[in-house]
């Protein structure tokens, strides 16, 4: 179904960098963007999205550092390579409205410990209830990994291609995806939704980490 936005104003690109900003402190804060790492988008209406620049410190955050980029134009000068990855998301599924990616330490190891499965897959676990349209512990959910890339532009191809397919059989796709080695891209309707999905598949992966090593 196709999404209705209404007619954008500047009031609704101020509130989307101030998402951004809040976004990436809050990532900071929890330890999930090191060294200026990660990138964090929120939509602000059909075509244009606030992001933020590369090389920027999450936990500090200003609007300064915040880009308003049109989805279908190329990237803006101090723009990251990878937020060719967030425009291709918003331009494929315009009932994204967020997208947060950052460098976890679970969520990086989980990536690479399992980029040869091709996916992940979260079960049993009561947190996964926290993504939407989750119900049950009992449902498997698929999560998938890519190999990275510093070619983003064929990356973002590969990255397509894969989340245009139906996932594996008794599976449902999660609203993320891990880079083998790199982190985690999540997503949601709003940025609100994106944050509760980031903080709970970090939290998914650390429990994922934390049985494999426990000796009872």
């Amino acid at each position: 179904m196709a999404i209705a936005w209404a007619v954008p104003s500047e009031d609704d690109a101020e509130t989307a960098v101030n998402a951004v900003i809040a976004a990436g402190r809050a990532a900071a804060a929890r330890h999930w963007v090191p060294a200026t790492s990660g990138n964090f988008s929120v939509r602000i209406d059909e075509t244009r999205v606030a992001i933020t620049r590369s090389g920027v410190d999450k936990g500090a955050l200003i609007p300064a550092d915040v880009l308003i980029q049109s989805i279908d134009r190329p990237l803006l000068p101090g723009s990251s390579a990878e937020a060719a990855l967030h425009l291709r998301l918003y331009a494929d599924s315009p009932e994204i409205g967020a997208i947060f990616h950052t460098h976890g330490l679970n969520a990086t190891v989980i990536g690479r410990a399992h980029v040869a499965d091709g996916a992940v897959t979260l079960h049993g676990w009561e947190l996964q209830k926290a993504l939407a349209g989750i119900t049950s512990h009992e449902t498997h959910i698929e999560v998938p990994i890519f190999a990275n890339d510093q070619d983003v532009a064929a990356l973002s191809l590969r990255v397509a291609d894969r989340l245009a397919e139906p996932p594996s059989a008794g599976h449902i796709r999660a609203p993320g995806y891990l880079l083998a080695g790199h982190g985690l891209y999540a997503w949601g309707r709003s940025a609100a939704d994106a944050a509760r999905h980031l903080e709970a598949f970090e939290v998914l992966f650390s429990q994922i980490l934390l049985l494999r090593t426990y000796q009872p």
